[in-house]
């Protein structure tokens, strides 16, 4: 990739925009495949759109890393909705808008300082609401694996390392940063889980619309119990669980976890004429309690506040910057659900309140045969080692 860069310098404008275009979706591709190791790949970005001859070129750039890093969505839509392909290509595009909206408006084809703050403003603006709403795909998410258990310090090498990336040094910055990764590869070892705290996966299909019924939920009980019975004290369930939380669905719940000794940290959704919010809870056979609102549904799909102009419920509310942090049995969470595993906001707050392990749970049954969660799953992992953070990951697939 490097040598097909480096004989771009000579090219025609035009030529030189589709070679760094075709570098950028392979950036894409490889950097997002859903492998932790290969996501430093994607820190190569800053570089191809400094690179850019022409704000087109910038333009087309970041089009091509952020549909190559996306690809898995329209076929995500099809699954969710059951319709067909044009709606997920639809919403393909429109999720891009803003990435390369950010770039090319930032882009300047002056080097030097001047470029280096606009990449910076950039990658800023991705990060956080209104534009890090839809920004996944941030080159950022590499740096846990490449400054593995550095924490804030590594979060701001990495961020040197992607403005040095616009420069004529990146070269060096890329050898640099490739040299690190594979010493952090070779060294690293993940902190262990709290002693006793167990994930419970499940594999139950899903529906647009539709939550756990009765049936799914004697199902998860069945595991939770079994989990109990090889000597769990917490047991973390996925998104969506304990389905439509009620009254009636709490009792069920407690009593079924009468004298086990177990806690239970369960993915459920709370309803109410405006809306709802995707929650965890917390379980035993005490009772009860919300423990966590999700900070950034999926937007469209959940999150739909254009609703609430014309008297319709909108949908899934966004408790943008509401409980980073959350405590379990005196263990100190930074809680993730599914869409908040993708993007800057949510983990980087969690983590300024000092957590001692970070949960991240999703319902993937829509992800049909795409590497959407995969690509959750390795976020997450960065994530987790950047901060030096035991991961707990549970998931319906």
């Amino acid at each position: 990739m490097v040598s097909l860069v480096r004989s771009s310098r000579s090219c025609p404008d035009s030529v030189k925009s589709v070679i760094l275009t075709v570098a950028a979706i392979a950036i894409g591709i490889i950097g997002w495949s859903g492998n932790p190791f290969l996501l430093p790949v994607a820190m190569l970005f800053p570089a191809l759109w400094a690179m850019a001859p022409a704000r087109t070129g910038a333009a087309l750039v970041a089009a091509g890393c952020f549909l190559a890093a996306s690809h898995g969505l329209p076929q995500g839509v099809v699954n969710f909705y059951g319709g067909g392909i044009g709606a997920g290509l639809t919403l393909w595009v429109a999720a891009s808008a803003g990435f390369v909206l950010v770039h090319t408006v930032l882009w300047t084809a002056c080097p030097g300082w001047g470029r280096v703050l606009r990449y910076g403003i950039a990658a800023v603006l991705m990060s956080v609401p209104p534009f890090g709403i839809v920004g996944w795909a941030h080159p950022i998410t590499g740096a846990g694996m490449v400054f593995s258990g550095w924490g804030w310090l590594g979060l701001g090498a990495a961020m040197m390392g992607l403005l040095a990336m616009t420069t004529r040094i990146w070269p060096i910055v890329t050898l640099a940063m490739a040299g690190l990764c594979l010493w952090s590869a070779a060294t690293w070892a993940p902190p262990d889980v709290p002693e006793g705290w167990v994930v419970v996966d499940t594999r139950f299909r899903g529906e647009n619309g539709r939550y756990a019924d009765y049936a799914q939920q004697i199902a998860t009980i069945a595991l939770v119990m079994e989990a109990a019975d090889d000597g769990a004290k917490v047991v973390v369930l996925p998104e969506s669980a304990a389905g439509i939380w009620t009254p009636t669905t709490a009792h069920l719940w407690s009593k079924a976890l009468e004298g086990a000794g177990l806690t239970v940290i369960a993915g459920a959704i709370i309803v109410d004429p405006n809306g709802y919010d995707n929650v965890m809870v917390e379980i035993s056979e005490e009772g009860s309690r919300i423990l966590y609102r999700e900070r950034m549904p999926v937007p469209v799909s959940m999150w739909q506040p254009w609703r609430a102009l014309i008297g319709e419920p909108a949908g899934a509310r966004a408790h943008f910057f509401d409980n980073p942090a959350v405590e379990i049995d005196g263990v100190r969470v930074a809680p993730l659900i599914c869409y908040e595993q993708l993007i800057i906001w949510p983990i980087l707050q969690s983590a300024l309140h000092n957590p001692d392990v970070i949960i991240a749970t999703g319902n993937g049954w829509w992800t049909g045969n795409t590497n959407i969660v995969a690509i959750q799953r390795a976020s997450a992992n960065a994530w987790a080692r950047l901060f030096s953070l035991p991961l707990i990951v549970s998931f319906n697939t």
